[in-house]
C-alpha cells in the first residue's frame, strides 16, 4: 500500500482554503494548510510536503515569492491558483519554477487531475532508463540527474520531463501540441504559452550560449528539436 501523499495548501481566503481542504482529503490526500508567505515557509521547512498548491495574491507577498523560496532546495511540484486576468503573473510564477497553474474558479476534478499529473511526472513509478548523452549533455534518467559538460545543473520535473522527450526524439520536430500532450497529458494541447516559458527555463540552464539556442532549436508556429 502506497504512502498518503502531502499536500500544502496556501490560501487567505478561508472559503478556498476550506474546500480545498474538502476536496484534496476526499481523493486520498493528507492536508496542510497556510494562509501567508511567512507561514508557508515555516510549514515547508517544518514538515516538507509532496507538493504544494499556492495562491498568487497573499497578505505579505505572492505566490511567486513561495515558488522561488521552494526551488532554492526542493522540486517538490508547485501549482499556483489564479485569477483570470492574472496573465503576468502566471508567466511569472512558471518562470519562478512553478509546474502548473489552475484559474479560479476550477472544478474539483480538473485540480485533482492537475496534482496526480505533476506528481506523476516528479517521478513517481518511473522505471528505469538508460543514460541519454549528446553534445555533453548527460540525462541519467534511473538517479532523475542532468550533468552538462560534466557539471551537475538542476532542472525542475517538467524541464527534465520535457529535456528527456526532446532527446530521445534527437533531431525529430515536435509539434507544440505533441510536447504538451506527451509532456503534460491528455487535455493541455493548447497551452502553448506554458511550454514557452518552461523551453526557455530549460535553454538558460542547459544551452552554452542562450541567445544562439544550438541545442533546442526553434521552427516558429510549429514546435521544437534537439539538434545537440
Amino acid at each position: 500500500m502506497s504512502a498518503v501523499r502531502r499536500v500544502l495548501v496556501v490560501d487567505d481566503e478561508k472559503q478556498i482554503l476550506r474546500a480545498l481542504r474538502i476536496i484534496l482529503r476526499d481523493a486520498g490526500y493528507e492536508v496542510a494548510t497556510a494562509a501567508s508567505v511567512e507561514e508557508a515557509l515555516d510549514a515547508l521547512a517544518v514538515h516538507p510536503p509532496d507538493a504544494a498548491i499556492v495562491d498568487l495574491i497573499l497578505p505579505d507577498g505572492n505566490g511567486v515569492d513561495v515558488c522561488r523560496s521552494i526551488r532554492e532546495w526542493s522540486s517538490m511540484p508547485v501549482i499556483v491558483l489564479s485569477a483570470v486576468g492574472e496573465e503576468a503573473e502566471k508567466i511569472r510564477a512558471l518562470e519562478a519554477g512553478a509546474d502548473d497553474y489552475v484559474t479560479k474558479p476550477f472544478g474539483p476534478g480538473e485540480l485533482i487531475a492537475r496534482l496526480a499529473a505533476v506528481l506523476r511526472r516528479a517521478g513517481a513509478g518511473e522505471p528505469e532508463e538508460p543514460v541519454l548523452s549528446a553534445d555533453g549533455i548527460e540525462l541519467d534518467l534511473p538517479a532523475h540527474l542532468v550533468r552538462v559538460d560534466g557539471r551537475e545543473v538542476h532542472l525542475t520535473p517538467i524541464e527534465f520531463e520535457l529535456l528527456r522527450v526532446l532527446m530521445l526524439r534527437r533531431g525529430r520536430l515536435m509539434t507544440h501540441r505533441a510536447l504538451l500532450a506527451e509532456v503534460w497529458g491528455p487535455g493541455y494541447e493548447d497551452d502553448t504559452q506554458v511550454l514557452r516559458v518552461h523551453i526557455a527555463n530549460l535553454r538558460r540552464k542547459i544551452e552554452p550560449d542562450p541567445q544562439r539556442r544550438r541545442l533546442i532549436v526553434t521552427d516558429p508556429g510549429v514546435g521544437y528539436r534537439f539538434a545537440g
